[in-house]
Parts: structure tokens; C-alpha cells; sequence
């Protein structure tokens, strides 16, 4: 198995995109995934592969970020507009800003469900299991937060 900078080499930039999509910022993105990453440092050695060691530090990162919601408050910051290592057309860069806008909107549960199940398209028994809730728990988020989203006005001209 590799060390865990090779993981990270290797993963980091997807990590770091899921991370982002939860927090809006690319700042509390890189907090997160630092935090989770240094929660589960000591499984690596424990755990056969990366793929287990992958699906342990998202599990992390995800209960990390819901927990950071008890303890803190990001309701008075303002997320930026840099989006990290973007590409594609200006259309595209848009779309996906109006995508993370209409996701801020909504509470932070719906939106790891979304992540996991819409961004990652992770099962509903994966996320469930992930998030320590049950997978009607998980429809229901998931069928509410695509609800509201149909309805934002972020994405009413797409």
C-alpha cells in the first residue's frame, strides 16, 4: 500500500472538491479536509487499501462538517467566488457558481445528502451509513433538497 502523501497526491484534488461543495468556500474546504484528514490519519495503517482508507476519511470529512455546524457558526461569512481548479467554458464556471449558490441555501444535512448522493453519486445505503442516519432519512432529504433547488432562483435560467 502507498504512503498516506501518495494518497493524498492522488485524491486530494477530488477531496477537496466534495469538501468545497459542502462549505461554499475554499477556505473552510481546505479546514475541513485538514481536519478529517488529521482524524484519520491513525486508521491508514489499519486499513487494507486507499478505497477503504477513502471511504473512512469521507465518512470523516462528511460527520466532521455537520458536527462543525453544532459547535460554530460560517451563517455571517460570505463565500467567495473563486472556485478551485475550475475548467471549461465561462458558461460552465456559471453554472457551477449558481449550482453552489443554490446549495447554500439549503440546511446543512440536505446538502451533504445532495453532495453524496448527486456530486459523488454515492447509493442511498452508502450515504445513510456515512452520515449515521437511515436511507428513508436520506430519500427524504434528498427528495426535499431537489425540491427546493428546482425552485431557486439561482437556477432558473438553466
Amino acid at each position: 500500500m502507498p504512503d498516506i502523501e501518495s494518497f493524498v497526491e492522488a485524491r486530494g484534488g477530488d477531496l477537496l472538491r466534495a469538501a468545497w461543495t459542502l462549505t461554499g468556500d475554499a477556505h473552510h474546504a481546505e479546514d475541513l479536509l485538514q481536519t478529517a484528514l488529521a482524524k484519520s490519519l491513525g486508521a491508514y495503517d489499519r486499513l487494507a487499501n486507499d478505497h477503504k482508507f477513502e471511504a473512512y476519511l469521507r465518512t470523516t470529512m462528511y460527520r466532521t462538517y455537520i458536527s462543525w455546524w453544532r459547535r460554530r457558526s460560517w451563517r455571517s461569512e460570505t463565500p467567495s467566488e473563486y472556485v478551485p481548479e475550475v475548467r471549461g467554458s465561462e458558461a460552465t464556471v456559471e453554472l457551477r457558481l449558481d449550482v453552489m449558490r443554490a446549495l447554500e441555501t439549503l440546511p446543512r444535512m440536505q446538502r451533504a445528502v445532495m453532495t453524496m448522493r448527486y456530486v459523488e453519486d454515492r447509493p442511498v445505503a452508502e450515504v445513510a451509513e456515512a452520515l449515521g442516519i437511515s436511507e428513508g432519512t436520506v430519500k427524504k432529504y434528498a427528495h426535499r433538497g431537489c425540491a427546493t433547488l428546482r425552485g431557486s432562483a439561482h437556477l432558473q435560467e438553466v
